[in-house]
């Protein structure tokens, strides 16, 4: 257990000052590149929805179970040859799943170029972070986006692989970043993916039920204890507004950094060339501005630590009493 207490603590902080390495291979990209074989292999001819749904099945079930069985051989065969090499090994791992400094700096592309570079050089670097149509939007637009990207990933990139590792270990946190790869990949409700990608979907959906809410909730325990942040209004706007999403877990922290920066985010957005008429989150109690996004990684900074702490908190407490400290 301390070993695993060590390794998570040191893939945290690592992940902190090195983020996403660009020039090496990435077990995420891996993951990726796996779900695209299934989906070349299943998604080629006519296939019927029944087809589909089996296919997507199969997928969501062999994906993040062999990602699962593949971490935890190499996590074992680690800590057999030797418990530092384990150690070393977990902590590496860990920092693979976590994605706080990489959140940052793609969304500070944005904040750049937004700044310094004019409108088209900011929509081209918001397009890399976001799913939706970037050609049309203005200023106010892309740092909505960028903001929303970083509000919404600090559950699903941040927090919630956070829960899951610290819980059952790197094995368990790949297993929630395969179906979260998944769902971003294949769990689109439109022709393509409508019924080859829904087991993915309902899959992250399932995963991310509770995270959401508690990634919310210490993200308004964050805004009520650091300044330039408004605690009140951030825990009114999440009771209102956490449910105004498609998905069920989506708008829980955009909610929440919608309230805590007294902004408005959401509304209509255009994916694949149609209009979505989603709802407001928030009261734009102020204009969007660009440095939104720079409020918005720090929320997000002063989260991931607090959810951090916590759980070191909860396992050194589980250890002692288990008595293996």
């Amino acid at each position: 257990m301390e070993y695993h207490i060590i390794a998570f603590f040191a893939g945290f902080v690592l992940d902190l000052i090195i983020g996403d390495p660009y020039n090496m291979p990435h077990p995420i990209r891996l993951i990726g590149k796996y779900i695209s074989v299934f989906e070349n292999d299943f998604l080629r001819g006519y296939r019927s929805a029944a087809d589909d749904l089996k296919n997507g099945i199969i997928t969501a079930v062999l994906v993040p179970l062999t990602t699962v069985l593949a971490v935890a051989a190499a996590l074992s065969l680690a800590y057999f040859i030797h418990p530092i090499v384990g150690v070393m090994v977990e902590a590496i791992m860990t920092y693979y799943i976590l994605a706080t400094k990489s959140l940052k700096d793609e969304s500070m592309k944005v904040y750049y170029a937004l700044k310094y570079e004019g409108l088209e050089a900011s929509r081209k670097a918001v397009s890399m972070i976001v799913g939706r149509d970037t050609n049309s939007l203005d200023e106010t637009g892309v740092a909505k986006a960028a903001i929303e990207t970083v509000a919404e990933n600090t559950s699903d990139g941040v927090i919630a692989p956070m829960l899951f590792t610290a819980l059952g270990g790197p094995a368990l946190g790949f297993l929630y970043k395969a179906v979260n790869t998944m769902d971003s990949m294949i769990g689109y409700k439109n022709d393509k993916y409508l019924y080859f990608g829904r087991a993915a979907a309902k899959m992250d959906d399932v995963l991310n039920f509770l995270p959401a809410r508690i990634s919310a909730g210490f993200m308004i325990f964050a805004a009520y204890m650091a300044s330039g942040f408004n605690g009140p209004n951030a825990k009114y706007i999440y009771l209102r507004d956490r449910y105004k999403h498609a998905s069920p877990n989506s708008a829980h922290t955009e909610a929440v950094s919608a309230g805590a920066l007294e902004i408005q985010l959401a509304g209509p957005a255009s994916y694949f060339g149609k209009i979505h008429e989603k709802e407001y989150i928030g009261d734009p109690l102020r204009p969007v501005e660009v440095e939104d996004i720079r409020r918005v990684n720090r929320l997000m900074y002063i989260t991931a630590w607090i959810s951090e702490i916590l759980c070191l908190i909860i396992m050194i407490v589980i250890a002692v009493l288990a008595g293996l400290f």
